[in-house]
């Protein structure tokens, strides 16, 4: 997945997870959290169960999920797994790779590698029966079977295994041995970097989708969040002095969104404050004639500073969210 693509896709599987009614939010266990490797720059959560309840769910899915991702679905559906029906809850997290320096003076990543966690109904021993038959690849790490999508030699290319019948991981394989090593105590987990753990725990059932993001991935979002703002002198050090933020999903009779990104100072997310709303309205008459369903969106985002946090809030209706699929308003080039 292309780095630039990283905000489009949390915010799009964020709306795809949003469901009528009154949602519910979602947590997850420190058991699993324990294992995310210690350094992710973004992790989130997704209650699928809920989502499928929404009758433009499929849509939606297939405009925004990458062609990459359809060829894993179709890879893990030919080994007896269906992500359409089996996985009730998501959890994935994004582990930086290289990084380039913005106009501000801070780090963004420019590469990542994924690892995630499947929760649902599985039967390990019929895929291990089926891979075994059709001598796929396996790799062998301690009691897992990790069964691999393409050659299982290049060090992007997914793996995935049960770690018992309820859970599965996915991700590539150095990030998957990391995960290993974190559920047996030979590797340091999330819970080691206690400025991310603690902002977990916050976001953790707080949405039926919840997100949390480091510096690095927070001045990447706000970026691609507003990319008007960086016309202003200013933009690029207030960016740079970024410190997190959280994600939070809620939906009722439409989709309710909550940014909260966490700033260098109160003055910062004053200054910040202006400058988005600048951004935000500059946006509008961008999109304005092409798109005014986009537009009304955008006119109707509330900036809201608080101390040394800035708050953005977004609500959509139904009829809103299916009009900016008529629009292919989610469809992500990756």
């Amino acid at each position: 997945m292309h780095i630039k693509k990283i905000l489009s896709t949390t915010v799009l599987i964020a709306l795809v997870c949003a469901v009528p009614g009154t949602s519910h939010a979602g947590s997850l266990g420190s058991d699993i959290l324990s294992m995310f490797p210690k350094d992710v720059g973004e992790l989130a959560y997704a209650d699928l169960k809920q989502a499928r309840q929404f009758s433009w769910f499929s849509q939606l899915k297939e405009q925004m999920l990458p062609a990459k991702f359809r060829e894993f679905e179709q890879f893990l559906a030919s080994a007896g797994v269906d992500p359409n029906t089996q996985v009730t809850e998501l959890a994935w997290a994004l582990i930086p790779g290289t990084a380039t320096t913005d106009t501000g003076g801070g780090a963004v990543p420019n590469s990542e590698q994924i690892v995630g966690i499947a929760l649902g109904q599985f039967q390990p021993s019929s895929a291990e029966a089926y891979f075994t038959s059709k001598k796929l690849p396996i790799v062998k790490i301690r009691t897992f079977s990790l069964f691999a999508f393409g050659g299982g030699s290049g060090p992007n290319d997914l793996f995935f295994f049960f770690i018992d019948s309820n859970t599965a991981a996915f991700g590539q394989r150095q990030q998957l041995e990391k995960m290993i090593g974190a559920r047996y105590g030979e590797a340091q987990g999330l819970y080691a970097n206690t400025n991310m753990s603690s902002l977990v725990d916050q976001a953790n059932g707080s949405g039926m989708v919840w997100a949390v993001l480091n510096p690095a991935y927070t001045r990447l979002a706000m970026q691609q969040l507003v990319p008007e703002t960086s016309q202003f002198p200013a933009a690029g050090q207030l960016t740079s002095k970024l410190k997190a933020m959280t994600i939070s999903i809620n939906g009722s009779s439409g989709v309710d969104a909550k940014f909260e990104a966490v700033c260098g100072s109160t003055d910062d997310a004053n200054t910040f404050a202006a400058l988005l709303q600048a951004g935000l309205m500059y946006r509008k008459y961008q999109v304005g004639n092409k798109n005014p369903e986009l537009g009304q969106l955008l006119d109707s985002a509330q900036v809201t500073p608080s101390g040394d946090r800035l708050d953005l809030k977004l609500s959509l209706t139904d009829d809103q969210v299916l009009s900016l699929i008529r629009r292919n308003t989610f469809a992500v080039a990756m």
